[in-house]
């Protein structure tokens, strides 16, 4: 099976690498010629992986049609706000009924879509076939083949139990579930509780304001998620509790970094110029509490997050205000 990986960064080059090392042949388009060559020759990728050995299968292109010639699966793992513009670049080479994944989280500003949505809007008339890859998982991690969990949805019940075959090793177990909203919801919303669990300690707030965060965290993701057709219980599994735990208390979370900067009272214009990452859950943060809003959706940590992160707010304002929010059962 030849299987294409659109974007290079720490996660798309673990994924090309994971699934290199299970045979297949393995196309990683990036748009840096010198870490494309730096994986052909070194087999490393120098910006996003440092000292971290790729498998040899794994071969780097930067001209798309190059990566894309013969895939029968197209794996996206490029940031969720550059997802439509690279849909539209690609649309000319993708043939009819393409089997898509993505493996991006987020949700897109401005139009608040999911990246399945987005996928239905830009690619119509090919008839894609989806599936969305999401779970707890740091890259380095699964480069160095340490034991993960993951869930890969797809509405073809079919289609996905085929393609946890595809995504499985001994190190990295795929579960399959037809819940695609849920997934892609639960991969989106955690990186906003993310960032304020990084702002509460950095704060030195403590473990139990960490874990307060968490646990209501959960119940907004599975409010937002039960607004829009999501199943309760998917928010339980792998790409909502479990991916919420790891981004809020792993410091690899790029999203928990944000918050652990912005307590130390530095610009978040600074802080996300000298990331090399993209921490999805600033733009995320503003798409979230817009589709809270056009939902009529409760969501008290993702506005305290937003008037810190857009607003400007103070962030001991922002928690003095979910502290005392009105009481009501829990």
């Amino acid at each position: 099976m030849r299987i294409a990986v659109i974007g290079g960064g720490s996660w798309g080059t673990a994924l090309a690498h994971l699934l290199a090392g299970k045979g297949y042949d393995v196309r990683l388009l990036l748009r840096d010629a010198d870490v494309a060559r730096a994986i052909n020759t070194r087999h490393e990728n120098p910006r996003y992986l440092a000292g971290l050995a790729l498998h040899p299968g794994v071969r780097a292109h930067v001209v798309a049609a190059e990566a894309l010639e013969g895939a029968e699966v197209v794996l996206s793992v490029v940031p969720c706000q550059q997802v439509r513009g690279v849909l539209r670049g690609l649309r000319p080479l993708l043939p009819r009924e393409v089997v898509f994944v993505s493996a991006s989280k987020g949700v897109e500003t401005g139009s608040m879509r999911t990246i399945a949505e987005m996928v239905a809007e830009e690619l119509e008339g090919l008839d894609p076939r989806y599936a969305v890859l999401s779970g707890p998982s740091f890259a380095a991690e699964v480069v160095r083949n340490l034991p993960t969990a993951v869930v890969l949805g797809c509405t073809d019940a079919d289609l996905g139990a085929r393609l946890r075959e595809v995504f499985s090793t001994p190190g990295f177990r795929t579960y399959s579930s037809t819940d695609v909203r849920g997934v892609e919801l639960g991969g989106a919303v955690k990186n906003v509780i993310a960032i304020a669990a990084g702002l509460s300690d950095g704060l030195g707030f403590g473990s139990n304001a960490r874990a307060g965060l968490i646990t209501r965290g959960l119940a907004e993701m599975s409010r937002l998620g039960e607004a829009l057709g999501a199943r309760a219980s998917t928010f339980m599994g792998l790409s909502g509790l479990g991916d919420l735990v790891l981004t809020c208390t792993g410091d690899l979370s790029r999203n928990r970094q944000v918050g652990l900067r912005l307590a130390e009272g530095r610009a978040l214009a600074d802080i996300v110029t000298e990331m090399r990452m993209v921490a999805e859950g600033v733009k995320t943060t503003e798409a979230v509490h817009d589709l809270a809003a056009a939902m009529g959706v409760d969501m008290p940590i993702t506005d305290a997050m937003y008037s810190v992160l857009h607003d400007g707010a103070n962030p001991h304002d922002a928690v003095r205000e979910l502290m005392t929010r009105e009481l009501k059962e829990e």
